[in-house]
């Protein structure tokens, strides 16, 4: 079996803010709250390396189901699966239909 390549493996691109806007976290998204059956979008911030999901699923809408210390979990489906992750808030944001 060929040797993991890593957590954030091929993915420059996804994980690079833009030109000019390089800094850290707003303190506004650590502030927010989210409560169970909220729908938000996964956007990995790539300035904070704790708490991001799989790059497999940036972009995608999940609902809130908990919350764990700070940290929520998000149920997203994947195919017909449900997966639930374990996700920081400055990696949520909400979106509405």
């Amino acid at each position: 079996m060929p040797d993991s390549k890593g957590f954030r493996f091929k993915s420059r691109r996804l994980l690079t803010k833009p030109t000019g806007s390089r800094q850290g976290p707003n303190p506004e998204i650590q502030l927010q709250e989210f409560r169970p059956g909220d729908r938000v979008a996964i956007k990995i911030d790539p300035s904070v390396h704790k708490g991001a999901p799989h790059r497999r699923y940036h972009g995608k809408i999940g609902e809130i189901i908990g919350k764990r210390g700070r940290a929520y979990l998000v149920g997203v489906r994947v195919g017909d699966k449900l997966k639930i992750l374990t996700i920081l808030p400055d990696h949520l944001a909400r979106w509405s239909a």
